[in-house]
């Protein structure tokens, strides 16, 4: 992916395709960026393995620019007690693309996305490493609330956050 010239001003989010698999193969992030989530391969898997998780991929015109797991009550349960809640996790952007606003974009097409795709959820939860003070400010920026709620995680202490899609 790194090089590639590409458009990032009209970002659109979906669902994952095997097409998209050589496309994927040369997605990068930072040593640290790992710490903090799942490599597309490794959650596609999981995906593969139980029917509640669906892969979704960030896309810049036809290119994969990111990539991020909503994953229904299976998922959810860990963390909060709305069964029509649907957690986001594995949510990257490729290295080469970050800093251009693509996160911001696509977490602000995602609630559009899961009323459409998943018109039985109200809400929208993540669980955030309580380090990772970069991915947390995003959220807040694109409308997630911090729930008060704390859970240890693989990586330590993480904050759960949500967004309300009943409003």
């Amino acid at each position: 992916m790194t090089g590639q010239i590409v458009k990032t001003d009209i970002i659109t989010l979906e669902f994952y395709h095997p097409s998209f698999h050589e496309l994927l193969k040369n997605y990068h992030l930072s040593n640290e960026q790992k710490n903090f989530t799942g490599m597309p391969f490794d959650a596609i898997a999981k995906c593969e393995r139980d029917e509640s998780r669906h892969p979704i991929l960030i896309l810049a015109g036809q290119v994969p620019v990111g990539f991020f797991v909503l994953h229904g009550w299976n998922g959810v349960k860990a963390y909060h007690e709305n069964e029509r809640a649907i957690l986001l996790r594995a949510y990257s952007v490729e290295q080469s693309y970050q800093g251009r606003g693509i996160a911001k974009k696509s977490l602000m097409l995602l609630p559009d996305f899961v009323k459409k795709h998943f018109p039985d959820k109200n809400e929208i939860i993540l669980a955030v490493n309580h380090g990772n003070k970069p991915a947390q400010n995003l959220y807040k920026k694109a409308g997630f609330t911090d729930t008060g709620k704390r859970v240890m995680g693989r990586k330590g202490e993480q904050w759960v956050l949500n967004f309300n899609l009943s409003s």
